[in-house]
């Protein structure tokens, strides 16, 4: 029983340490970006077509980034959500509307979950010789975000998270936990 114990404790503390470290990963953006291209998660785009505030939060980060800190170029990464929209699709109209030329963003439709989206990016990054990528999403999923990258072979990873909290961030953190050793786990499988 003691040892049953023991056990418990180690892995309540090895939970709770990953989950302070990779929110603290995920809230300590770069400082000074010089990605090749910033790659902007999807997120739900509503029946009536307006955007979550999750996704124009990080669509407004990724504009900043290719605004503000000179990134040439945006990938944004979506697919046809429940309510029917082709999220890449509506991500590209929105950075438009702000004034960004569509010659500088690239869309990826089949970006179904983070895996698919890096694999995406990947070929990309090698037909086009590009160095680095950041990536634009919440905090608490941007840990496991750079696993995947890191693990589709994308040697620089950079991070800039959405401005927002909401208190669906706290179940969010615990599934991102999962998440992160499901694809660790599932990488050697």
């Amino acid at each position: 029983m003691k040892y049953l114990l023991y056990l418990l404790a180690v892995f309540a503390a090895w939970g709770c340490t990953h989950i302070v470290v990779s929110v603290i990963d995920g809230l300590l953006d770069e400082d000074d970006v010089r990605a090749d291209v910033a790659v902007i998660f999807g997120n739900t785009v509503h029946e009536d077509g307006t955007l979550s505030v999750r996704l124009e939060k990080r669509l407004e980060a990724g504009y900043d980034l290719w605004k503000k800190e000179g990134v040439p170029r945006i990938i944004v990464s979506g697919a046809v959500g429940k309510e029917g929209h082709d999220e890449a699709l509506v991500m590209k109209e929105y950075l438009v509307s702000r004034g960004m030329p569509e010659s500088d963003i690239l869309v990826d439709s089949d970006g179904i979950n983070t895996r698919a989206t890096a694999a995406f990016v990947k070929q990309l990054v090698d037909k086009n010789g590009w160095n680095s990528v950041c990536l634009v999403t919440q905090y608490h999923h941007m840990t496991r975000a750079k696993l995947a990258f890191h693990q589709a072979g994308v040697a620089q990873v950079f991070g800039v998270h959405a401005r927002l909290f909401e208190w669906r961030d706290l179940y969010a953190i615990i599934r991102e936990y999962i998440a992160y050793y499901s694809y660790l786990i599932g990488y050697y499988i």
